[in-house]
This record gives structure tokens, sequence and C-alpha cells, in this order.
């Protein structure tokens, strides 16, 4: 049998693994490369294998890294299942569908720009249809469920505790007299992080493919990360600016709206317009609104007293572009959390258009940033970038709080890793820069000395 790593090899998008031998092809995720525009439109629409001869998706969760090329795939022929939770197929179908808006939306705008320089027009990687087309695949999967594959492979999806309805998939192949046990972790939890369930702990297995994105870092206290997220806030408000929050619209919304939620009802922030501008995110929300059964105790119990975890007084949803424009006509101190999470398309990019070079304002990162993307520029201390052609200066603050990371971080990686150490016969460390997934495979050789450990390299190929 044989593995090979497509996508998400030493750096942090674009999750793709193909499982292949004489009976199957199964791919674990298609997500979407993220980075430069011109290398990410061309490795996302050059997949590197046929996919009509895949057989069958596995998908961990949701996020455009892990699932955005999916009608990439079905416009090019795949005509098998894509197996994940209910919650995540929920998911998908808005990301899906609003990934090809963006896709057009884009090349629309790009190219009234080019053709007012007379230059040649360009094409969306994907479209409405061919996303509508890939969601028709898709098939739900209860957690702890096994399903059948083909006539010698079975699977199983538990809790991850990353998003909703995000998934450790187990795969059992038979091969000859002996079966394969496989484990993907997908991307996973933390421990104690609100609204959802911890990760499941980690089966007994042969071989694992796991992500390292903090492989090489340690999160802060949630608490702590909770207090700085107040305080930029609030210095923020004082000056008279606007918090321009960039955030994933599944999960990373929803926990920041539960937080303000808590922190304004304690008077520990300002009470100041918060407007989620998203349409997305707005509908994402109501999803995690009707799948409760992930949930964890805490937030089960916050449902008793105030009902919706996710909605307070003063909290603006706004869906239409009219709406969104007029955001960035107002004046005064406001919280605007706007997707896309790295600041690669979306509305988030009109709004630090409108608000970069205003120093009373403070663009506040709450997740991770990949290299090569505009999120990323900005931390690193860019003091001028480009959005949609045009140049603007960063006068505003900048600030990073990483503890609402819905990562593991190394720590809370090599807990989940240690109940499976001792049945694995190898492992392949995926989802991370090299100097974190480097890091992270000498963190468990120094556990286990001798297990075959791999850091595969894009389009890598392992036979087990």
């Amino acid at each position: 049998m044989k593995i090979t790593f497509h996508g998400a090899a030493r750096t942090t998008t674009g999750s793709m693994h193909l499982i292949e031998s004489d009976h199957h092809r199964i791919l674990l995720d298609c997500g979407l490369y993220q980075g430069h525009r011109a290398e990410a439109f061309q490795r996302n629409s050059n997949l590197p294998f046929d996919p009509k001869i895949v057989q069958t998706v596995l998908l961990s969760h949701a996020h455009i890294d892990h699932s955005g090329n999916l009608p990439m795939l079905a416009k090019r022929g795949f005509a098998g299942e894509i197996n994940c939770t209910p919650a995540t197929r929920d998911l998908a179908t808005l990301m899906l569908r609003d990934s090809a808006h963006i896709q057009e939306q884009d090349a629309a705008y790009l190219n009234q720009k080019k053709s007012r320089a007379g230059l040649p027009k360009v094409e969306p990687l994907y479209t409405s249809a061919d996303a509508e087309r890939a969601l028709r695949h898709f098939v739900g999967r209860e957690y702890g469920q096994w399903f059948k594959l083909n006539s010698v492979a079975r699977a199983q999806m538990i809790d991850a505790g990353h998003i909703l309805g995000s998934a450790i998939t187990i795969i059992e192949i038979a091969e000859g007299t002996r079966t394969i046990r496989l484990g993907f972790s997908g991307d996973l939890g933390r421990p104690g992080a609100p609204i959802l369930r911890d990760p499941m702990p980690a089966p007994d297995l042969d071989y694992l493919i796991i992500e390292s994105t903090y492989g090489n870092r340690e999160h802060g206290e949630i608490a702590v990360a909770e207090e700085k997220f107040t305080r930029a806030i609030r210095e923020t408000v004082t000056r008279g600016g606007k918090v321009i929050i960039p955030a994933f619209a599944v999960e990373r919304t929803q926990a920041l709206l539960h937080t303000l939620h808590r922190k304004t009802e304690a008077g520990e922030i300002p009470v100041v317009p918060v407007y989620v501008d998203s349409p997305l995110a707005i509908s994402a929300t109501d999803v995690f609104r009707l799948h409760l059964d992930c949930f964890d105790a805490e937030t089960r119990e916050h449902l008793l007293v105030h009902q919706d975890p996710f909605g307070f007084g003063k909290l603006h949803f706004t869906r239409t572009v009219d709406e969104s424009k007029q955001i960035n006509a107002m004046r005064g101190p406001a919280i605007i959390i706007s997707a896309n999470g790295m600041c690669e398309a979306g509305r988030i990019l009109h709004h630090l258009k409108n608000n970069l070079e205003d120093k009373c304002n403070t663009i506040l990162f709450v997740g991770y940033q990949a290299e090569n993307t505009l999120g990323r520029r900005i931390v690193d201390g860019a003091r001028k970038v480009r959005i949609f052609g045009d140049e603007f200066a960063v006068n505003a603050q900048v600030a990073l709080v990483d503890g609402f990371s819905a990562h593991a971080d190394r720590s809370e990686l090599l807990d989940w890793l240690a109940p499976t150490l001792d049945s694995l016969k190898g492992i392949f460390i995926v989802h991370g820069e090299p100097t974190g997934s480097l890091a992270f495979a000498e963190a468990i050789r120094a556990r286990r000395a001798h297990l075959a450990i791999n850091v595969p390299e894009l389009g890598q190929s392992f036979e087990i």
C-alpha cells in the first residue's frame, strides 16, 4: 500500500493525501493551497493525479484548506462518495458555495481592472456549478460509526475537537493476511477550549498521519489570551479607533462571539457596535446552533441561562454588500469581524483597505498566518502591502493573540499521541511549516527513539 502526500507537506495549506493499492484509491482531504495568487492558482487547478481513479474521499473537516478543492475534483471527473460527519457536511455546503462565489467575484473584480488596462481576462478557479457538483457526492457519517469503503477497507470517524464536526479518521485495510490500521488526525483541537468537546484519545494504530501546525510552539493559557484580546479592544476604543479582526468564518468567529458575549456581560469590554461582516460566518453560526450535540458541557449550561451563546446586544450581522460598505462609512469605535482569516480573499480585504492607514485602528489577528499570505506579511511588520493591486501603508496598530488557536500545541499534540505510541510502526508528520514539523519529529523521537518518523516532502510517496 502506498501513501502519497500531495498537499500540506512542509506547509499548512492544501491538505491532500492519496492512499493507493491494487484494490483502492482513497483520498484524505482535498484542500485549497493558499499563498501567492499565481502559484496558488497553478497548484489548485492542476491536480497531481487523475480524479477519475479516486474511489472515495474521507474529509476531516470543513475548513477550506482541507475541503476547498473538492469542486475541482468533481469538475475533473470524480464520481465517488465524500465521507464526513453530518456537521462537516452542513458547514462544507456553506463553505464550498462561498468559496466558489469568492472565486467568481474576485475574477470579476480583477477583470474590471484588466479591461481598463487592455489586459486578458482571468477565469475563476471553479464556479458555483462546480461546487454544487461536488456537494452531490457528500455522505454524512456519525461519530463512532464504522462504514465500508470497498471490499477490503472500512473507516470510522471520532471527534477531533478542532471545529464543529471535525474528525480523526481511522481506516482499516485488509492486505492479504494482515490488516493495516491507519489514522489521520486531520486538525486536532485543544483540550479545555470553549464551545466544543475535547478531542477523543488516540486509539491503537499501525500508522498515523498527524498535523504539526504548532509542533514547535506552546499556546498560552486561554484565560491569558482572552485578557490580551480584551486589552487590545479597550485600548483601541479609548483611541477612538476600530478593531479589525480577520477571522475564519467557521469556529474562530463563533469562539470570538462567545468570548465577546461573556466579556461584555462582565463589563470588561466597552459597549461598542460589533459587526460580523461575513455572510458565511452568519450562516455558519446558524449551523452551530443546529448541532448542539457537539458542544461541551460548559456551553450547554450557558445555553440554559442565555439561550444563544453567539448573540448579545450591540451585535450586528451584515449579509449584503451595501451593509458592508456602510460599516466603513461609520465614524467612531467599533469591532469588525470579517473573513478570510489569513486575509487572502473576501470582505476582510475591503476592511483592511479602508482601515490600515489610520493609526487609531488596530488589526487584531487571532489565529495562525501561513507563509506567503497577506496576513503573514502584516504580522511580520510590513510597512506597505498591496490589496487588489493598490499599495497601502500599514499605520494601524497590529496585534497578535494566538491563544485562541483551535489547533493543539506541541505539548497537547504529544499528550494526544502518547496512548498510541507503543502500537505505532510509523508516523507521518504533515500540516506544518518545516521548522514546526521537524521539531515535532524530534520531540516524538525523544519519547520513542526507534519509531519510523517521516516529514514528507510535497509529492513524496511511502510504501507501508
